[in-house]
């Protein structure tokens, strides 16, 4: 089974865009007032914001690097689906639904591209292994 160059541009693409929503942009504003405020308007208290810029940054370095084991990547894909279904639903609880309730949503469908295309490329993977 040969891997297609749009799978890999694909999960490229998808990854970037994480890496750079979670980990880039996270690590340059998560300790300014906007983003401070934004964890407390949520209820959050605010030591959880740094727990998580911690955490997000760290899986997107995960992520993007090509040499971290499968089940590492795992936990980090699993660790951004979680605290991305938590901010669609907190967003939605304090502010009821609306455009702070949809972006997650919409980023949640990359991160799940991101996924599925790097099981895709793992499995050619697998597959172009076997046949060697």
């Amino acid at each position: 089974m040969k891997t297609t160059k749009p799978t890999k541009i694909i999960y490229w693409i998808s990854t970037g865009i994480i890496f750079l929503f979670e980990g880039v942009l996270v690590a340059l504003t998560s300790q300014t007032e906007f983003a401070k405020e934004g964890i407390r308007h949520l209820g959050y208290p605010e030591y959880f914001g740094v727990l998580l810029a911690i955490l997000k940054v760290a899986g997107a370095i995960v992520l993007i690097l090509p040499m971290i084991s499968a089940r590492i990547k795992e936990w980090a894909y699993a660790g951004f689906s979680i605290t991305i279904i938590a901010a669609a639903v907190s967003h939605w609880a304090v502010d009821g639904f609306g455009g702070q309730t949809i972006f997650p949503i919409v980023f949640f469908a990359i991160l799940a591209t991101s996924y599925i295309t790097y099981h895709k490329l793992q499995k050619n993977t697998i597959a172009a292994v076997k046949t060697i």
